[in-house]
């Protein structure tokens, strides 16, 4: 049961006279300062709320009791090092555009039932990941929309992908169980990135994406579609316990935030 206390104030009305002129015009101190809410920011956007699964911390949450064997699957399969998507190899670039943008149109096989219809404002000169995967990420600035391709290719008319999605960066909400997105989990992308600004201000304020080179015929929501059957469901949340990781900003992150 859950009290709820409710204090009812007591107001009194005052009157006042309307002023008839102005006698002293008011003066700054100083510049104002403009404050930003806490939590991951870029292109002037808060990326998705305090509350979203990106964003909460972690640090004090269970153990999954399975988590021993998890650990032991992905290092007999792989490795022990994770896979972050960074630095000028791995990396995967972004651009941010004003909301003046021109629309471009995409094309998509095959997975169009999945994606989110164009146009998109993704310039045809946009960064395009290096390999397979060819990512292309860009955040609309004021509308605070996020656009991803997957497998994109720029043409003299618009951009080919094999799967592409939408993400309002205001509400964080999840795509259609069942969908894919330009990650085969269903997630968007850029907000799981290690950024340079995050680091030179020393903090990541979000989870980290990491890939696995098998996962489970499962997911862990707001993931959202079914991949191909082995150990490791889709969305599974990491913390970096002590020791995993050399002492830095990531390690850091990677503990409060996975």
């Amino acid at each position: 049961m859950v009290a709820i206390v409710v204090a009812a104030l007591g107001l009194a009305t005052v009157a006042y006279a309307a002023p008839n002129s102005i006698r002293i015009g008011a003066t700054a101190s100083k510049p104002a300062k403009r404050l930003t809410p806490p939590g991951p920011h870029l292109g002037g956007c808060g990326v998705f709320p305090a509350t979203n699964a990106w964003n909460q911390p972690i640090a004090s949450l269970p153990l999954n009791p399975l988590s021993a064997q998890i650990i032991n699957h992905i290092q007999s399969i792989g490795a022990t090092k994770v896979h972050p998507d960074v630095g000028s190899t791995f990396g995967i670039p972004f651009l941010v555009v004003p909301p003046t943008e021109p629309l471009e149109p995409i094309a998509y096989f095959p997975y169009g039932s999945e994606s989110d219809p164009g146009p998109f404002p993704i310039p045809l000169t946009a960064p395009v990941e290096a390999g397979s995967d060819a990512h292309v990420l860009v955040l609309q600035q004021q509308t605070c929309q996020l656009f991803e391709l997957f497998g994109a290719q720029s043409t003299a008319s618009g951009w080919k992908a094999q799967s592409g999605a939408k993400f309002d960066l205001n509400t964080g909400a999840p795509r259609p169980i069942g969908w894919t997105s330009a990650d085969a989990a269903g997630l968007p992308i850029l907000p799981g990135l290690v950024r340079y600004d995050e680091v030179a201000a020393g903090h990541v304020d979000h989870a980290i994406r990491v890939t696995f080179s098998q996962t489970q015929k499962g997911f862990i929501f707001p993931a959202s579609p079914s991949p191909r059957a082995t150990r490791t469901p889709r969305c599974r949340r990491w913390a970096c316990a002590s020791g995993c990781a050399p002492a830095s900003i990531s390690a850091a992150s990677l503990a409060r935030r996975g």
